[in-house]
Order: structure tokens, then sequence, then C-alpha cells
């Protein structure tokens, strides 16, 4: 039991840090390039405070609902597949029997053992179903309040990152003196983010922090000289 339960929150804890990541890695580079964008076009703040305010709010809410969405097809999809598998082994129970069966012996178990296991598992056709769920589908039950949980974690996290790049603007009159510090704080923190993201994921730390910071550098140059540019 105590080992189900630290699975559980070990999953609970990837899904919150994978949302933390779609939101975070979004909310740092849109609204950045954004703000960077208008800094080569106007020279008044508070415009872009106005904008980005507004970016922020519209980016927040667009990620969230595509977490909800996310989050309600898995849920969809996995309901489909468990009415198909209930279905299947009312219709077709032998053939059923066999996939179980062909499972043991892919694990190396005597034939005996095979037959016994598949009879004792398919004795409950809700342990039955939920082990062709797991084993044949490699389907785990979803959390219903994932979709939920998705769009706020998301939603979240576009908005804490969105304010970093913004933040400058709050306090500083002059665009191009608010952008500096604007892209001070937000390259920092991009690399911060990067830096942590990779050590989540696997991948080399140093290496992975700066290409997360170069994408969002790039993208606020692209958008300061495009404004430049058509100023």
């Amino acid at each position: 039991m105590h080992n189900q339960d630290h699975q559980e929150k070990h999953l609970e804890s990837s899904d919150f840090l994978r949302d933390v990541v779609i939101g975070m890695s979004d909310g740092l580079t849109v609204p950045f390039a954004l703000a960077a964008g208008l800094s080569g076009a106007v020279a008044n703040s508070s415009i872009i405070v106005i904008a980005g305010i507004a970016e922020i709010v519209a980016g927040s809410i667009a990620m969230g609902l595509g977490g909800y969405l996310a989050g309600k097809t898995e849920q969809d999809h996995y309901n489909s597949e468990l009415k198909r598998e209930y279905d299947e082994v009312q219709r077709i129970p032998e053939m059923e029997k066999k996939e179980v069966q062909d499972f043991f012996e892919n694990l190396g178990l005597s034939k005996e053992v095979q037959l016994k296991a598949t009879e004792e598992i398919a004795a409950d056709k809700k342990q039955w179903v939920d082990f062709m769920m797991k084993f044949e589908l490699g389907l785990e039950t979803p959390d219903p309040q994932r979709a939920k949980k998705s769009a706020l974690n998301i939603g979240l996290s576009y908005a804490v990152g969105g304010i970093i790049p913004l933040s400058p603007y709050f306090f500083i009159d002059d665009s191009r003196e608010a952008l500096k510090f604007s892209i001070i704080a937000t390259l920092i923190c991009l690399f911060v983010f990067g830096y942590f993201k990779s050590k989540i994921t696997g991948v080399p730390v140093l290496s992975g922090a700066l290409k997360v910071m170069l994408i969002g550098a790039l993208a606020a140059a692209a958008a300061f000289g495009v404004a430049l540019f058509f100023k």
C-alpha cells in the first residue's frame, strides 16, 4: 500500500511539473517578445504595460483552456477504451484470456502458472479489465480532476512567467530603459528555469539552460527588430 501511495504522489508531481514547464516557458517568452517589440515602436511604458497585461490575461486563459482540453481528452480516451475492454471480455472472453496468458508467457512463467494466474485474474471482471487497460494498452487511471488542475497550473504559471519581463515597465516610464532591465531579469529567469527544466528532464543542465535562454532572447530580438523596421 505504501508503494502504491508513493507511486501516485510521484505521478501527480510529474503532471504538476509538466504543467508548470508548459505554462512558464511560454509565459516568460511570449510577453517578453511582445514587450521588446513594442519597445521598438513606442516610447511610453504605459502602453506596453496595458498591452502586456492584456496579453498575459488572454494567454493565461488560452493556455489554461488548452490544458483543460488535453486533460479532458485523456479522460475521454481512457473511458472509451475502458468501455471497449468491458465489451470485449463479455463478447470474446477466450481471446482476452489468451492475451493475459501471453503476457505471463512473455514474463517467462511456466505453463501451469500462466493458466492459474489467468484464471484468477479473469474471475473478477473489474480486475480483469483493469489488468488489460494497464498491461495491454499501457493506460493508467487518470485523475478525474486532472483537466481542472492542469488548466489552473498552466494558466497561473503563464501569468507568473509573464509578469517578470513586464515588471520593469511598471516603474520606468521610458520603454527603452525599461527594456534593458526586462532583458536582464528575463534572461536570468530563463536560464534558471532552463536549468531546473533540464534537471527534471535529464538533459545536460548547462546546455539546456543556455538553449532556453537563447530561444527567449531570439524571440525578443526578432520582435524588437520587426517593430523598428516597420516604424
